[in-house]
């Protein structure tokens, strides 16, 4: 006969036997599940709202200005990591940024429900209620941006090629509103330009504002990377070649001239003691 002993719960067993362990039912595995539900949402949640404060957001494009690069209700993903790095935007980049001064007056306003504003707070939605613009930058500071008749638009005085410009419209507006001007873009600014031309009220229809029509670099939430949705046009959004052409950085003509300069006063410095030691 084999040795015997009793199980925890009082029943004999035999050699070779091992206790069973407490069995789970299906509804306590359930039970498990919806405990741990709650807790997945808000993680969800907050790395939602993480990414949309400092890595990507989602814009939605509201009008026709900047056809037809994204169109209206697009959405577009907008980087928001490398101006914490202390990235500005540049030359060709279009850009979101906040309202800088009551440019959007007068437009429809959305009114979103709770659900759509915590989904938007959150980054899971586009916003629906904050006064944003999206724009190509086409000067930064220190630069001079003129347009005569219907163009080409010259930064630098260099005219632009550029193909983005909406079919059928001109690179300058001929008209009494702002549409013809020659600008010199002051520093920590920026000078803006929607794509449709004649359908974009930008940085050449307020010039009255406070700033001048230049838009803070300040109020720049961060540069549109790409077209997101719908998929069926999903596209990047890179900047065009025809702001890399030579010669449009002024800053660059300029420094060399300012390094020599900056390097030839300690020389006339030294000779000057020089010669005032000798006449001593």
């Amino acid at each position: 006969m084999g040795n015997s002993a009793v199980g925890a719960d009082g029943s004999p067993q035999t050699d070779g036997e091992e206790p069973e362990g407490p069995r789970r039912s299906g509804p306590g595995k359930q039970r498990s599940f919806w405990r741990e539900l709650p807790i997945l949402v808000v993680v969800a949640l907050v790395l939602a709202l993480l990414i949309k404060t400092f890595l990507v957001q989602a814009f939605s494009i509201p009008s026709e200005s900047m056809q037809n690069a994204p169109q209206p209700g697009d959405r577009v993903l907008v980087d928001k990591l490398t101006p914490w790095f202390g990235s500005q935007p540049g030359r060709g980049e279009v850009v979101v940024f906040h309202d800088p001064d009551n440019w959007l007056a007068g437009q429809p306003t959305s009114n979103p429900n709770v659900v759509q504003k915590v989904l938007s707070f959150v980054g899971v939605m586009p916003s629906a209620n904050e006064q944003d613009l999206i724009k190509r930058v086409i000067g930064v500071g220190g630069d001079t941006v003129e347009c005569k008749g219907t163009g080409p638009l010259t930064v630098n005085g260099k005219p632009l090629d550029e193909p983005y410009v909406f079919p059928g419209n001109t690179p300058c507006s001929v008209d009494q509103r702002g549409g013809q001007f020659k600008v010199t873009v002051p520093k920590g600014k920026l000078w803006m330009m929607g794509d449709h031309r004649q359908d974009s009220e930008d940085s050449r229809y307020h010039q009255a504002d406070k700033n001048h029509g230049f838009v803070p670099v300040d109020e720049a939430v961060g540069r549109a990377f790409v077209v997101a949705w719908p998929l069926s046009r999903w596209a990047t959004l890179p900047v065009p070649g025809t702001f890399d052409q030579s010669g449009i950085n002024t800053r660059a003509v300029v420094a060399p001239g300012a390094l020599s300069l900056a390097g030839a006063v300690p020389v006339v410095l030294w000779r000057r003691r020089r010669g005032a030691a000798r006449t001593r």
